[in-house]
């Protein structure tokens, strides 16, 4: 084994470019060559790819690589030949020519990867031509494996068709990729593919290069320019809810100067397909899309992510922020939200065939929004994670989250309104959640209110002086706090020893929110923070002039490169690799090979280009 472990390091290098892996590549990469079924969960940006094409080029078979989206098929395809690994893809972009083409090289064994999405990989065709490779098949990876769990937060029912297609191939070996995946999803997603002892691996959640933010939606739009206004020629995505509000906010955007363009299924085809390759070439800085746009997306430098309508899970939180900062450079991701987005969601789950699961999402994603504390140590939390945000030195805070570089908050003294909640909780038997017991401090005359006969109640419509986002905050602080707590799936509220006295003895009871006027803590000037304001200035700022021109050039060179092979600026390389570049000033191919992200056949390709344009530097 220690023999394959030091070919997977050299492949890593010698192809890939890399000095080293990531936190657990090695790991799983040894767990496939042992010929083990793996369910991998790695977070966005954590290096899920390596972790079975280095397999690929070790096994003697083929690779099938079971993919969502034909975008993401030919994103890694053509990263993949443009490291010399023998990669395709089957599915309907391919012309018929093309297609008979490739199918006579997958029989033949020279395809090393072949990419296909569930709904291909189910069909009698396909099927016909894994069974007919001279070389079989060696491994079969589920990428997006939370796509087969019914609990996932992107539930597709072709996935459910993989596990025949797995029993048709018992030698090969399984491996499951996903970068969200609670403990109920990895278990289920073990079972959907007939995993009886896989291998598990549960890398950090930790994405410590994006900061978290969250903000209540006041204007929205001029929210989103003055962030924007900021991060010039930076390259990110917005999140909206709608086909209408997309556009919307997409012709503003576009009527105040930026570059953007919009994505949702209102869209024709060809359309979609245009403005995203748009975007993934750097032709446009900014995507307005909804949340059909992104998961086929393998674009390295998203600078940041807006969520302009808050998502209805943690899980969709988490995978669209994990868009952002994919090359491990800094990068932001905010949140807005507001009380009439959150009505818009729950409209639509009224259609739904599991309402009571979506809402149990959705209240967890609301308690991540308005929570007091560090958002990092609470994000981290719902999967399981522990994060120590006090053990942080002053400038990772600064990093971290708002809460985190706003610092310590003062309590305000909200006593009155803290009674009243706790109060509440009791009169109802601690057997509701924060929603039901907020509608009777507002007076609501809900249908289950008036069947519970809990308008009666002396606390019934004694809280009208705050707005329900506020009562929201008050919950969560006494939550933070240590005064009341949730338990069991439906975070029903139950109060707490310390919560007890101070109601029974009438303590004074300060949290970090503001009631003043109906304002909340969320409400104050947002906290300042080093922001990684157009991270190519900020590079730019630790250069010479000379080494500012080489930059420029190098930059310049690959844009054209790009162009004239019709790829993504990405896939010569990354802004990781143009930094080096520029810093370690390599003389010759022996020296160009220990640059971030340059391997021999990147080397051989690109190598006398590069190396040209910087000995005319020196």
């Amino acid at each position: 084994m220690e023999i394959k472990k030091n070919n997977a390091k050299k492949i890593l290098k010698e192809v890939f470019g890399y000095d080293s892996f990531r936190p657990l590549q090695e790991e799983i990469i040894s767990s496939v060559l042992e010929g083990k079924d793996t369910l991998a969960i790695m977070p966005t940006g954590g290096g899920k790819s390596v972790c079975y094409q280095i397999p690929a080029l070790m096994f003697p078979g083929i690779t099938v690589v079971i993919s969502p989206l034909i975008s993401l098929m030919q994103d890694q395809v053509t990263g993949l030949l443009e490291n010399g690994i023998e990669a395709a893809f089957l599915n309907s972009s391919l012309d018929w020519d093309s297609y008979k083409e490739t199918v006579d090289r997958i029989k033949r064994g020279e395809i090393k990867l072949v990419y296909t999405s569930p709904e291909t990989l189910s069909t009698q065709r396909m099927q016909s031509i894994l069974h007919d490779v001279k070389c079989g098949i060696s491994l079969i990876t589920i990428d997006e494996a939370h796509c087969i769990s019914s609990w996932g937060h992107d539930f597709r029912p072709d996935y459910l068709e993989i596990l025949s297609v797995r029993r048709q191939f018992p030698q090969a070996v399984c491996l499951a990729l996903t970068a969200t995946a609670t403990n109920q999803v990895r278990s289920d997603i073990a079972l959907q593919l007939g995993m009886k002892t896989p291998s598990v691996f549960i890398a950090s959640f930790n994405r410590k290069n994006i900061y978290l933010e969250v903000r209540p939606k006041r204007n929205g739009l001029n929210q989103i320019i003055e962030f924007l206004s900021e991060r010039k020629d930076e390259s990110g995505i917005i999140y909206c809810l709608s086909r209408k509000e997309t556009d919307s906010i997409a012709e503003a955007l576009a009527h105040k100067g930026f570059s953007v363009l919009s994505y949702h299924a209102g869209l024709s085809d060809k359309v979609r397909a245009q403005n995203q390759e748009l975007f993934i070439k750097d032709k446009v800085h900014i995507i307005v899309a909804t949340v059909a746009f992104g998961m086929g997306i393998n674009k390295p430098n998203v600078r940041f992510v807006i969520n302009y309508t808050i998502p209805k899970s943690i899980e969709e939180y988490y995978q669209e922020i994990g868009r952002a900062g994919r090359d491990g450079l800094p990068a932001d991701a905010l949140l807005l939200y507001s009380a009439g987005d959150i009505h818009k969601i729950r409209f639509f789950f009224e259609e739904s065939p599991s309402k009571e699961k979506d809402e149990i999402l959705l209240r967890k994603m609301l308690d991540f929004a308005t929570s007091r504390g560090c958002r990092r140590r609470a994000l981290l939390s719902y999967f399981g994670e522990k994060f120590d945000s006090d053990a942080q030195s002053e400038e990772e805070k600064e990093c971290c989250c708002d809460i985190c570089a706003r610092g310590p908050v003062a309590g305000s003294d909200v006593t009155i309104q803290a009674q009243k909640f706790i109060s509440c909780i009791y009169r109802v038997q601690e057997r509701f959640g924060t929603g039901y017991i907020t509608d009777i401090l507002l007076g609501s005359r809900l249908k289950r209110i008036i069947e519970n006969r809990h308008d009666k109640l002396s606390t019934f419509g004694i809280g009208k002086e705050l707005s329900k986002e506020e009562w929201y905050s008050i919950a969560e602080s006494l939550c933070d706090e240590g005064y009341i707590e949730k338990y069991g799936d439906y975070n029903i509220l139950k109060v707490l020893p310390k919560g007890r006295t101070a109601l029974t003895e009438r303590r004074e009871i300060k949290l970090p929110v503001l009631v003043h006027k109906e304002r909340v803590l969320n409400d104050v000037k947002p906290a300042a923070k080093k922001t990684n304001v157009a991270l190519k200035e900020k590079f730019l700022l630790t250069l010479d002039d000379k080494s500012k021109e080489l930059y420029e050039k190098i930059r310049e060179w690959r844009k054209t490169t790009a162009d004239e092979q019709n790829v993504p600026p990405y896939v010569i390389f990354g802004d990781k690799t143009l930094e080096e570049l520029v810093e370690k000033k390599p003389k010759n191919q022996a020296e160009l090979r220990w640059v971030f992200g340059i391997g021999e056949v990147k080397a051989e390709k690109i190598g006398s280009q590069v190396l040209r344009i910087i000995s005319d530097y020196l």
